[in-house]
């Protein structure tokens, strides 16, 4: 069976950590390793504007060895006339990877169900498991684990990455509050699937209206734009919801006193997080920022080794090697 990264807990604790791992040497030797020489081709679609994915992906297939192959929905039959499924079966046959950066999590489902070169969520409207994993390997560069480690995110909590940071921080083992209004509070069924997997790893879960609740004690406080792509026409209702949620001075001040504020931008300044906080020495925002790039070459590596992929195209080798041999080769890869 084909390994994908739709949502953060296509992972086990184990897998997540041995990405960070590989995370950890691509960072330190930036060019060490070219698991996509040849160079072989990953098609990066994407339906919605972007900075950070768009250059991280570009630039981290480029440092892998292979061609990121850009494509805008806007002008290709995706958007269109084809359906995702469709879409799969063609670029399989020329690509190493797929990945997509989308809306409904269902077109990327749809996309993965029978392809064989894995599919990667780059951001839906639910999840965002890319920017997770450099948030994790961040969070782990400045507070040294992952298990145990509270984290407490403020805002819309039924935001891709509030669900995001339920799924991928139970993984880790971490204690994850979401502080949100009630209309704006996680899936109830994603928050099912944190805890179920918390009970495996140690971590817990918290949903609560105060965001003082949620950041007392807190190692990490994450934030993010109240207003997303998509909900522009609903701006002055969420600034007048949100308003209580803003991180600030006398907000972080309830965080343990080595608290560290991250945001996985664009920010808006004064609205979800003030300058102060965003700007100021607890900010790790820059080191997350260029995370993404480490973070997505290792889960790139890493897909590549679980499924097998060789030559020219993912589907000459997928399903050929289990996903602990896929951590052993990545990371064999990462540091030879």
């Amino acid at each position: 069976m084909t390994r994908h990264f739709l949502r953060d807990d296509d992972l086990s604790q184990a897998e997540q950590s041995a990405i960070l791992d590989i995370a950890d040497q691509m960072k330190a030797d930036r060019w060490g390793t070219k698991p996509l020489a040849g160079p072989q081709s990953v098609a990066v679609i994407f339906d919605k504007s972007s900075t950070r994915t768009r250059v991280s992906f570009h630039v981290g297939i480029s440092d892998l060895g292979g061609s990121p192959l850009i494509i805008s929905t806007a002008n290709s039959q995706l958007g269109g006339k084809e359906t995702p499924s469709d879409t799969a079966r063609v670029l399989e046959r020329m690509v190493s990877a797929i990945v997509w950066r989308t809306y409904g999590q269902a077109g990327l489902e749809e996309m993965a169900a029978d392809t064989t070169v894995p599919v990667v969520n780059a951001l839906s409207d639910d999840f965002h498991p890319c920017q997770l994993l450099a948030d994790l390997l961040t969070i782990r560069e400045h507070r040294g684990t992952l298990a145990g480690q509270t984290v407490a995110f403020i805002g819309d909590g039924a935001s891709n990455m509030a669900q995001s940071y339920l799924l991928a921080g139970a993984t880790a083992g971490m204690h994850v509050r979401v502080a949100a209004p009630a209309e704006f509070s996680p899936s109830p069924q994603v928050v099912t699937d944190a805890e179920h997997r918390s009970a495996e790893t140690g971590g817990s879960v918290l949903v609560v209206t105060d965001p003082v609740a949620a950041v007392a004690g807190a190692d990490v406080v994450v934030t993010d734009t109240w207003v997303s792509m998509g909900k522009e026409s609903e701006k002055q209702s969420r600034l007048d919801t949100f308003s209580g949620y803003r991180v600030d001075d006398a907000l972080m001040a309830h965080a343990a006193d080595d608290a560290v504020f991250m945001h996985c931008l664009p920010a808006d300044r004064g609205y979800e997080v003030t300058a102060e906080v965003i700007d100021g020495p607890r900010s790790i925002i820059w080191d997350e920022a260029e995370n993404r790039l480490h973070a997505q070459k290792a889960l790139l590596a890493w897909l590549l080794a679980a499924n097998g992929a060789n030559g020219a195209n993912g589907a000459n080798g997928a399903n050929g090697a289990n996903s602990a041999n896929a951590a052993n080769a990545a990371t064999a890869a990462a540091t030879a």
